[in-house]
């Protein structure tokens, strides 16, 4: 059966523009409710995601058949595009990127104070966006630990409905409070929940939030239909912003952008992954659990750098489950790891 390449003339992937790009096909358009999608393979375009790929199309005219030597191209390309650090050395880029981490911890730490009232975290899944935020809203709650007292600051993880989001905002309406939302990208693709989180959200200095219909589960939590936010919010996201291709989608990223800080976290490439696990680990803090020799990390490092075309994604979480593996089958570890956390050949 002979393999077939398609250009993509106007597409999407997961709110990414994928538009001029060329995938190998794997299953030809198939209709949707709000349009349709073709099946291609990956080909390392998007590192750490799934090697099969849904691309949304609105019909079977967004897309036309080319050849593999398209597809070379292409992938060239991707390449370029894929590390626009190429002519920075590996030391100076650690550098870049633990100074990217710092800014992302002092920017915490001003929120927890309520200096810093608004914050966007953008940056691929599995680097580790959310650890240093959680380190620091742990310092800052740790006497209302000791006194028994409500937490001042709380990471809200997965979805998020909007009626959850108000209750959330109005729990840490108050000053010196922060409320961080790690991974409810859910409410990007909600229109009530945007709305909400752009209140949230604005630099202005009164930010009024209104729930304007009824409901019988605040009148029951004695929750007002509206109120003045006081306090921080960080929102950390996987979603690059500047890909995002729905026109509707972008014009409420750009409202958010506007009001709030923007920190994106620039990790775009494969070699910027390893780097920033190489840089946790040359710290101390990724295997620090786990009591592995110096000689036994560098080892897991080098197998998943050897191995990055293969490996389900290229993560901290990729590297600890490894270890783990190094630690409880040190004479088969990389066997282990091949049968668990690699794709097939």
């Amino acid at each position: 059966m002979s393999t077939a390449y398609i250009k993509i003339k106007s597409g999407s992937y997961r709110n990414m523009d994928v538009s001029g790009k060329t995938f190998q096909l794997v299953k030809q358009f198939q209709s949707s409710d709000d349009g349709g999608f073709v099946t291609v393979q990956n080909g390392n375009q998007f590192p750490a995601y799934p090697e099969k790929l849904r691309i949304k199309l609105n019909g079977v005219a967004d897309y036309e058949f080319t050849t593999e030597s398209d597809q070379a191209v292409q992938q060239l390309v991707t390449q370029a595009e894929a590390d626009p650090n190429a002519g920075v050395s590996d030391e100076e880029r650690i550098e870049q990127i633990a100074q990217r981490f710092q800014i992302l911890e002092d920017m915490t730490k001003a929120a927890t104070q309520n200096e810093i009232t608004a914050m966007i975290v953008s940056g691929p899944p599995g680097v580790g966006k959310s650890y240093g935020v959680e380190q620091e809203i742990e310092k800052a709650t740790l006497f209302d630990q000791i006194a028994g007292r409500k937490l001042r600051a709380e990471v809200v993880k997965g979805s998020a409905t909007p009626i959850g989001l108000y209750q959330t905002l109005y729990k840490y309406s108050d000053r010196n409070c922060l409320v961080v939302f790690d991974d409810c990208d859910a409410i990007l693709m909600d229109d009530v929940a945007l709305n909400l989180l752009k209140g949230a959200l604005d630099s202005g200095k009164k930010r009024k939030i209104s729930w304007l219909a009824e409901s019988r589960v605040l009148r029951s939590e004695g929750i007002p239909d509206s109120f003045y936010f006081k306090g921080s919010v960080i929102f950390i996201t996987n979603l690059k912003f500047d890909k995002v291709r729905s026109q509707k989608l972008r014009d409420h990223l750009d409202a958010l952008q506007s009001r709030c800080h923007y920190l994106d976290l620039t990790l775009d490439s494969m070699r910027d992954k390893i780097l920033r696990i190489k840089q946790i680990a040359k710290s101390g803090a990724l295997f620090q659990d786990l009591d592995i020799e110096q000689s036994g990390q560098d080892d897991i490092i080098e197998f998943m750098d050897t191995n990055k075309s293969r490996l389900r994604e290229m993560s901290l979480r990729m590297a600890i489950k490894i270890a783990q593996l190094y630690k409880s089958f040190p004479g088969n570890w990389r066997a282990m790891t091949e049968s668990t956390c690699m794709k097939s050949a």
